[in-house]
């Protein structure tokens, strides 16, 4: 342990226990929370099923940074590099394009054996792994429509795919001691207004009802439900809404998953959880950050992820919510987003564990606001960051911006040779 880490630390500790802040506690906590970590920031969204395939659903990733996975081998490699930098134990979330499989296989015909050989590293590597249909890029999803198409033909392509990717989600959670939480999302909907806006999303929770009518285990694999406001080629119409999606899983029991941005460009979700949580058996979020529109920029500590923290933290919502990350930029180290965001995160989390939470709630019950706002104001400036650093330092993972120059090495050493090649 260095010694400059190990001094700011018990320094810090000692400004937060005299609130009763039980630091070393905390940290233990902090290990146990998984962040499942997307890996579609490493390729761009290319998958491996379909490498000649346009994006398509509204999904666009901007930026040349050279270096970028072009096989399981590399991807895998790469999500190596970026989990050494990370502190903890976590997850790997994959959509259905990354099977490693020789065979000619389309989405309605996937097995678990096509992502064999991710399971094989996820157990060397001691993760689990989460799971989704993709539901674009495909040409069955030209016109913008899937779960929810008037062609039945087309529709029920997609349910099928859905229901594999449900048995696929499950072997991963069976095999790796792990549940798989398998996440539906569907780009359906219009880019001007539509007439009926009721017929697409009674045929969508058909195309659902029918999806989830197969009983899979819950403790190898939970289905999640995901909305979206808008995106391109659909700014008027969504089929899957907020609305809808609350709703269907309120009644079906499915975990409803949050989006950071997949609503109004000024709308957090920080706000919305509490009010789910009543209602629902578990949550999923999705964590990202909208500019201007659902870009799904890399993940910093702005004010919307130290509220979603906080939520989480200050209403006990930590174990029953699961943690995911959804951006993609190919305009720097792909790595390093994957770095950035996911210690973000973790950080996130952290800083609300070290708040006085029961400390507030009593002065907020007492009417007390005066106090509240003080030792809110106050806390921003506490030493959280000493507190991080010394956990960075005990995982043994880079204590701040050190980690920085292990990426750059591992561009010169590994990605850069990719480039041209």
């Amino acid at each position: 342990m260095r010694q400059d880490v190990a001094r700011n630390y018990e320094e810090a500790k000692k400004l937060y226990e005299q609130h009763g802040i039980q630091v070393d506690e905390i940290l233990t906590e902090l290990e146990r929370i998984k962040i499942s970590i997307h890996c579609w920031q490493g390729d761009d969204v290319r998958g491996f099923l379909f490498r000649d395939q346009e994006l398509s659903g509204g999904i666009s990733v901007t930026g040349e940074y050279p270096g970028a996975a072009g096989t399981p081998e590399q991807l895998r490699a790469d999500l190596e590099k970026a989990m050494s930098l990370i502190p903890g134990s976590h997850k790997v979330n994959l959509h259905a394009i990354y099977a490693d499989t020789e065979e000619s296989v389309d989405l309605d015909q996937l097995e678990p054996k096509h992502f064999q050989s991710w399971v094989d590293w996820a157990k060397v590597q001691g993760i689990g792994l989460d799971f989704n249909p993709t539901c674009f890029s495909h040409d069955k999803s030209r016109d913008g429509f899937t779960l929810s198409h008037a062609d039945p033909a087309i529709r029920q392509f997609w349910i099928d795919h859905c229901k594999a990717s449900r048995r696929i989600g499950a072997y991963f959670g069976e095999q790796l001691g792990q549940t798989c939480v398998t996440n539906i999302w569907i780009p359906d909907g219009y880019k001007d207004i539509p007439v009926d806006r009721l017929a697409p999303r009674q045929r969508l929770k058909a195309s659902l009802d029918e999806i989830f009518a197969e009983e899979i285990n819950p403790d190898w694999n939970l289905d999640a439900v995901e909305s979206k406001l808008f995106g391109l080629g659909s700014e008027a119409y969504v089929v899957g809404s907020h609305e809808f999606y609350m709703g269907y899983g309120i009644q079906n029991n499915k975990l409803i998953c949050l989006d950071a941005g997949h609503f109004h460009p000024t709308e957090g979700i920080a706000g919305k959880l509490s009010s789910l949580a009543l209602f629902t058996e578990g949550l999923l979020l999705h964590v990202s950050r909208p500019m201007r529109w659902d870009s799904d920029h890399v993940v910093i500590m702005d004010d919307e992820l130290i509220e979603i923290g906080r939520e989480l933290v200050r209403n006990d919502l930590l174990g029953v919510t699961h943690i995911g990350l959804d951006f993609f930029d190919a305009s720097i180290n792909r790595i390093a987003a994957w770095v950035i965001g996911t210690r973000n995160t973790i950080k996130a989390l952290l800083r609300a564990k070290l708040e006085p939470t029961e400390t507030l709630k009593q002065a907020e019950l007492e009417g007390d606001y005066t106090t509240r706002l003080a030792l809110m104001e106050e806390f921003k400036s506490y030493p959280f960051g000493a507190v991080w650093d010394y956990y960075c330092e005990r995982m043994g993972v880079p204590v701040r911006e050190e980690w920085l120059s292990e990426v750059k090495r591992y561009e010169q050493d590994v990605l850069l040779k990719r480039f041209g090649s």
